[in-house]
């Protein structure tokens, strides 16, 4: 009975040791299955997170783009509003220029002035819009009179009476002008 028992024994041994082998290669494939399956979600979630930075990278791209934009109008902005309040003291220079004066001296020291602040609009960016003998543009001039002349042209302006000022090809401030015909 002891070699039965022993037998049986082996069986029930070798039985489980094969169990246990078939259980050890399911799991393998199983495990295999499971890994493949865990490397799938990865790189689903991989992908996900990809587009989702690609599109931060585009919006932050784009909030830049903005940011630039509005620098630049705020820039105009503020240099427009400088310069606009800053013509009538220019237009009073030249008013001041134009009269007939004995004091060489005081002449030159406006005539000084009067230079400098056109060289500072000059460098802001400012120029003055010519005018005088050019076809009227309601774009950039503002016609308060009118006169029938036939030596002039249609829409000549024949008479600037107060200049007008643009700033990178924005206008600050239209001529004010005579027109003819």
């Amino acid at each position: 009975m002891a070699k039965i028992k022993e037998n049986i024994e082996d069986e029930e041994i070798t039985t489980t040791d094969e169990d246990k082998l078939q259980d050890e290669v399911m799991s393998d494939e199983e495990y295999i299955a499971k890994l493949t399956s865990d490397l799938d979600e990865q790189k689903k979630k991989t992908d996900e997170y990809f587009e989702h930075l690609k599109r931060n990278m585009a919006e932050f791209d784009n909030y830049k783009k903005r940011m630039n934009k509005e620098k630049e109008s705020m820039y105009y902005t503020v240099t427009a509003d400088v310069v606009s309040n800053l013509l009538p003291i220019i237009d009073n220079f030249e008013k001041a220029l134009n009269i007939d004066s004995k004091d060489n001296e005081y002449k030159n020291g406006m005539n000084m002035i009067h230079t400098e602040l056109i060289e500072m609009l000059n460098k802001l960016g400012v120029k003055e819009i010519e005018a005088l003998g050019t076809t009227f543009d309601p774009n950039f001039h503002e016609a308060v009179m009118h006169e029938e002349d036939e030596k002039k042209g249609e829409k000549e302006v024949v008479e600037v009476f107060r200049k007008g000022y643009i700033l990178n090809d924005r206008v600050i401030r239209h001529s004010m002008v005579k027109v003819a015909n």
